[in-house]
């Protein structure tokens, strides 16, 4: 029976079964081993990841397009035009931009069909904007610069007084007239200090006096701080002192409403910085009028110092610190006072109620610390983040600093260019990404036991572990985000940053600007005495620690970063804080690249100031010898940190024949030797620096120098035929201060010295009949100038003309 049954079933499968044909198999050729071809290794290890990089990176592109990522970039391309028309070499024509403007618009709407394409097109009309946006600004502020040095009885409007540390005085002044001589092209602002003003002197009263005026400065070396640029963008054509007290007068000049409103305000803020400062009295006072008001001419500059080199600057500088903290204060004042009436709570948005409670608190803190730029800049981040708020939206996140960023760098793009606003966004950028990255691990990590179980003492000891590793985390990041512009505009680091800010910012937080908003509150009663108290008390700690510190940190000088490792190392950031997929790998190599670049570095060899007068060369180990004997304290600072220098070589009275006279292969690097208006020092590579008084000097060194800098703007090259290369005092005057690097010039070659502009900068080396140093140079500003840099023309020096003289006749 079961054989049966075994052979019914085996007949079914054989119907169902599939017949597969034989196949032939061919024949097996075997080749002999020399007419095999070579097997080549296939490196599946390389090809199977990067085969599979092209489908992550477009997924991973989508995904951020998905999340909205696209706008977040919006204002990162908007700084890249306002970057570009700032730096650019000549000034961009209106009309060409206009019309690549409108070619744009033209492409973006007729490849609406190509969404990649599309998308690259707007992200180029973005970057027009703002290189619009910063032509008009610059059309907009049209400040008139003064050209040259005069004095000259001014008569002004003061627009603001500032007690400094020195015990002088400063006044901004609006120029009603001037005479003996009336300037044909008189500034409309000027910034001018003087020994003693009248004591009842306010703003918006009228001064006159005999007064020294001198045209802003430009860097101290290439890519530093522009005091021309930043005095054009704020309005002051010129800067000087009082060659006698100013006295008031009456004119018939009256002010305008809005001038006599920003008048009394000013007036107010004075007044009230005066007596914050007379009630806490020292460093304290000072400090605690620059925290309120946002004077900080009187605060010592040791002091100044001391927070700089711990990394706590930024607590005297109001910012977006001060703006968070004080509406945190008044937001948990009045929630708290809310919670106090249970029914109104329970009826009406009591959240929104205290957030624009926050609002007008800091929109008033605003105007009592004198609307500066980085104010406004902090004010307005802070506005966006509390209008999110009341209308039921998350506040910190990255689109809302998108916002407030895309808002600042339409209205003020020139602030692109400097330092507090690099700092204030890379700051905030790392800080929103660092809690966004925090609360999605929080939400992925397994529940764990609620606090309300813990017994108090491990409770209070868990909540003061998490308040310190909060801080702590803060400042590492805020620390590390901001770093990377510390060195390159200050070219310093704090080695101690982080201990000084986890030891000082708990009084800051805690302490003194809660102390700062109750006494605010409660001046008009004339009860702000004990906030005022706590306030110096929480300062007097900062400033303590601040001190302890300075006394014990490292040299924390870093050297000039290349302008090349800071944008690709600002890319890396913007990637990593704002990609929120597997695109922030991107700035892995970029951050490579970065750091190479600043490994792979050359810093400068010899310094020139744009008057001609200090020379500066490194001499290696840390040394750096100057020209002078006292020399220009913040320049010479700038320059040490830059060559990475933190020892000074001053200048040795004696004989220069000897150093001249010896050959650079024989001698290594040496100081400078003065005698009779001619100074010689020699470059560890063999170069030989010479700084003169005179053509006729200089022309005593065209055998043996390498560099040859004459302090005299009617000198013409003394060394015509030499391999020397001259810089006078006409070539600074009109280009700004220079570096310097010396590089080996191959033998019998006929090589010019290029200024930054791809112009000649004094004689050009010539056939030598051995190997020669050849020094190239970079000027800080280039020409054709920039309307911030226009008034540079007009000064005698760059004329070649002689100072100017009072004739017997006058």
């Amino acid at each position: 029976m079961d054989g049966e049954t075994a052979t019914r079933q085996d007949e079914r499968l054989q119907f169902g079964a599939r017949v597969v044909a034989p196949e032939n198999a061919a024949p097996e050729v075997h080749l002999p081993q020399t007419l095999r071809a070579p097997s080549l290794p296939v490196p599946t290890s390389i090809l199977t990841p990067l085969a599979r990089l092209g489908p992550v990176l477009r997924r991973s592109f989508d995904s951020e397009l998905e999340h909205g990522t696209a706008f977040v970039f919006v204002p990162v391309f908007i700084a890249l035009g306002a970057l570009f028309y700032f730096s650019a070499p000549a000034e961009p024509g209106l009309g060409g931009l206009l019309l690549a403007t409108g070619l744009l618009v033209a492409l973006s709407l007729a490849l609406a069909n190509r969404p990649r394409l599309r998308m690259a097109l707007i992200a180029v009309l973005i970057t027009l904007t703002g290189v619009l946006a910063a032509k008009f600004e610059t059309w907009r502020a049209g400040t008139q610069m003064l050209g040259s040095e005069i004095s000259t009885r001014l008569t002004g409007r003061v627009v603001r007084i500032e007690q400094q540390a020195s015990g002088r005085i400063r006044l901004t002044l609006d120029v009603i007239a001037t005479e003996r001589p009336v300037l044909r092209y008189a500034p409309d602002r000027v910034r001018a200090t003087a020994r003693e003003v009248p004591e009842t002197l306010r703003p918006g009263d009228s001064v006159q006096g005999l007064v020294r005026l001198m045209p802003a400065s430009g860097p101290v070396r290439p890519q530093s701080y522009d005091f021309a640029f930043n005095s054009y963008f704020d309005g002051i054509g010129a800067v000087g002192f009082f060659l006698r007290n100013p006295e008031l007068v009456e004119t018939a000049d009256k002010p305008g409403l809005m001038t006599a409103a920003a008048a009394w305000v000013e007036g107010w803020r004075t007044r009230m910085a005066q007596d914050i400062a007379a009630s806490i009295g020292g460093p304290e006072g000072a400090i605690a009028a620059a925290l309120i008001t946002g004077i900080r001419a009187g605060i010592p500059e040791e002091m100044n110092e001391a927070l700089r080199v711990v990394g706590l600057y930024h607590v005297i500088s109001i910012s977006g610190l001060h703006m968070a903290l004080v509406a945190g204060t008044v937001m948990f004042g009045l929630r708290t006072a809310f919670a106090l009436a249970p029914g109104f709570s329970s009826r009406q948005p009591a959240k929104k109620y205290a957030a624009f409670g926050a609002l007008a608190a800091t929109a008033a803190y605003l105007v009592i610390s004198g609307a500066g730029i980085a104010a406004q800049r902090s004010f307005t981040m802070l506005a966006v983040m509390l209008l999110a708020v009341m209308v039921d939206r998350a506040a910190l996140t990255m689109r809302n600093l998108a916002i407030s960023a895309v808002i600042i760098l339409l209205i003020a793009p020139h602030e692109v260019m400097g330092p507090s606003f690099h700092m204030s966004f890379a700051a905030t950028a790392a800080l929103v990404a660092a809690y966004a990255a925090w609360a999605s691990y929080r939400e992925r990590r397994a529940p764990r036991r609620q606090a309300s179980k813990y017994g108090p003492v491990r409770l209070a000891f868990t909540t003061g572990m998490k308040y310190v590793s909060g801080l702590s985390l803060t400042s590492v990041v805020a620390g590390l985000a901001t770093a990377l512009f510390t060195a390159w505009h200050f070219q310093q680091v704090s080695p101690l940053g982080l201990v000084a800010n986890l030891a000082a910012m708990p009084f800051v937080s805690a302490i003194v600007m809660p102390a700062a908003v109750f006494a605010c509150l409660l001046m008009p009663f004339g009860l702000e005495g004990l906030a005022l108290y706590a306030m110096g008390m929480g300062i007097s700690a900062m400033n303590s620690i601040a001190v302890w510190l300075a006394e014990r940190s490292a040299f924390d000088a870093t050297g000039a970063i290349p302008l090349s490792a800071v944008l690709v190392l600002t890319a890396a950031l913007a990637i990593l804080t704002m990609a929120g997929s597997a695109l922030r790998w991107a700035a892995l190599p970029l951050l490579v690249a970065g750091a190479l670049l600043i490994a792979t570095r050359q810093l400068p060899h010899v310094f020139v100031s744009e008057d001609a007068r200090l020379v500066a060369v490194d001499l290696g180990d840390g040394r750096l010898a100057v020209n002078r004997p006292r020399p220009s304290t913040f320049t010479f600072q700038n320059w040490q940190r830059a060559a990475n220098a933190g020892d000074v070589t001053r200048p040795v009275e004696g004989d220069t024949g000897p150093l001249s006279a010896t050959p650079a292969d024989d001698q290594g690097a040496l100081p400078f030797q003065c005698r009779e208006g001619l100074c010689v020092a020699r470059h560890g590579s063999g170069a030989t620096v010479v700084h003169a008084d005179g053509e006729r000097t200089a022309s005593t060194a065209c055998s043996y120098a390498s560099l040859i800098v004459i302090d005299d703007a009617t000198a013409n090259s003394p060394c015509r035929g030499s391999s020397v290369t001259v810089i006078t005092k006409r070539d600074l005057a009109r280009r700004g201060s220079a570096e310097i690097v010396f590089e080996k010039d191959i033998a019998g070659e006929t090589r010019g010295t290029e200024a930054s502009n791809g112009t000649e900068a004094g004689v050009r080396n010539r056939t030598s009949a051995r190997p020669a140093l050849h020094p190239k140079i970079r000027f800080a500003i280039r020409e054709p100038y920039r309307p911030w840099h226009a008034h540079r023309q007009y000064s005698r020096e760059a004329r070649g003309l002689p100072p100017w003289q009072k004739s017997q006749g006058e």
